[in-house]
Formats: structure tokens, sequence, C-alpha cells
């Protein structure tokens, strides 16, 4: 693993957007695995900004992200699909149809799963995976559990997970109690995995996943296995590192 602490939040978001647009300057057609949370949005604006300089162009790039809400229709505001157009794909010139985010909203949740684990056998796997963390070692919504999904599956929200996403909502009883994600199979096979984490309240999780021991009850920390990983974090999210 390659960890690059920042001081300033400038500095992580450029060093984010800066490897993503490297990609696609060299890679114009990269598949590109996304994440939603506060973590990227600082990267997301950074590449909004270099597109409109003309520095970089998603004109040829397709995107899969990680997950979704179940019961939220795509149109929802706390949806992930709103919040990747808010925050990225309204503002850049990739092409909406090959921005791809599970359907937390179908009718038939596991023909929705198993459609999109065929997307990325076809597609994928992604060029360079975004990832975050939750702060119970969580990626994607691949929560702590005894065993951990390969494929793209619906899961149970851990109550700490509800209680920590309930800020995007007006009560705690409105947070989707379960979501759509891509399992731990299709995360690790990714060519390469940039995690971004900011924030104190992350620095334990940070430190389980980074120095731990490999275990399914910290889901990140099987980026432990993946050979090609760049890890940033800011000084909260790095304080228990050794």
């Amino acid at each position: 693993m390659n960890i690059l602490k920042f001081q300033h939040e400038e500095d992580f978001a450029a060093t984010g957007a800066n490897l993503i647009a490297s990609l696609l300057q060299s890679n114009p057609r990269a598949v590109l695995g996304l994440a939603t949370g506060s973590s990227p949005i600082g990267v997301y604006a950074k590449l909004v900004e270099m597109h409109r300089k003309g520095m970089v162009s998603f004109a040829r790039a397709s995107s899969f992200n990680l997950d979704e809400y179940v019961g939220l229709p795509a149109d929802h505001p706390q949806s992930y699909r709103s919040f990747m157009n808010e925050h990225l794909f309204s503002h850049i010139d990739i092409d909406p149809a090959r921005t791809y985010i599970p359907s937390g909203n179908a009718a038939d949740l596991d023909a929705e799963c198993r459609a999109y684990d065929k997307l990325l056998e076809e597609q994928g796997p992604a060029d360079l995976q975004i990832l975050g963390i939750g702060s119970n070692g969580h990626i994607g919504f691949n929560e702590p559990d005894a065993s951990l999904s390969s494929g793209t599956h619906v899961v149970d929200l851990l109550e700490e997970t509800l209680e920590a996403n309930a800020r995007f909502f007006d009560r705690l009883e409105d947070v989707p109690r379960q979501a759509v994600t891509m399992g731990i199979g299709g995360i690790l096979k990714a060519k390469q995995i940039v995690l971004l984490v900011r924030g104190e309240e992350k620095a334990e999780a940070v430190k389980q996943a980074l120095q731990g021991p490999i275990t399914t009850q910290c889901p990140a920390s099987l980026l432990q296995s993946h050979p090609n990983v760049v890890v940033l974090l800011d000084e909260g999210a790095a304080k228990w590192l050794k």
C-alpha cells in the first residue's frame, strides 16, 4: 500500500483528482469505480474544475458506483444517483448512459444484483476504484460479518451505519435500512484502488484496515491483499497509524 497523509484538504483533493485525470489522459475509455460520502466530494469538485479548464475529458469513460439505498427512487434527493449527479455527472461530459448505479428500487432486487454483476463482468473490471470507509470498517456497504459476499447483494445496514448516515435525512427513522452493494470480490477485481478517508472519527477504522489483521469483521482490511492500493488520509484519519 502507498499511504499518503495530508495536512490540507486542497492537497488531498488535488492528489485524488490527479490520479483519476492521469488515468483518463492515458486511457480515455477507462472504467471508473465511484463512491459516495463526504470523503470524495472534494476530489469530485477538483475533477469538475479540471474538466472546465479542459484538462480532462470523461467523454469515452464509463463508471460503476458501489451501492445504492433500497427503496429510494433514483430521483430522490438522498439517492446515490442524485448525489453523483449533483457532485460530478451533471458538470462533466460523461455519457449518462454509461454511468451505472445499482437500482435500489428494482421490483426484483436479486435479479438487479445479478444484472449488475453481469455488467461489471462485461465492461470491467474497474481500472480505478474509489473507496471510502465506514467507522466500522465497511467498504461499499459490505458490513462486518462472519462472512462476506463476493458479488453484488442486498445488505441489512447495521445500527451504527444508520446513525452515521442519519445526518443526511430529517430523522433516523427515514434512513433506509437496506442497500444494494457491490461485493468484496467485485471491489478487489479493480486494477487500482484509491481509498479516501477524512476525519478523526474514521481513525480507528483506518488503523484496523491498514495495520490490523485481515478479517471479515473489518471488511476494509481485505484491501491488504490487493496489489495496488493508494490510501489518501487527512491528519485526523491518520491519527492512530504507527
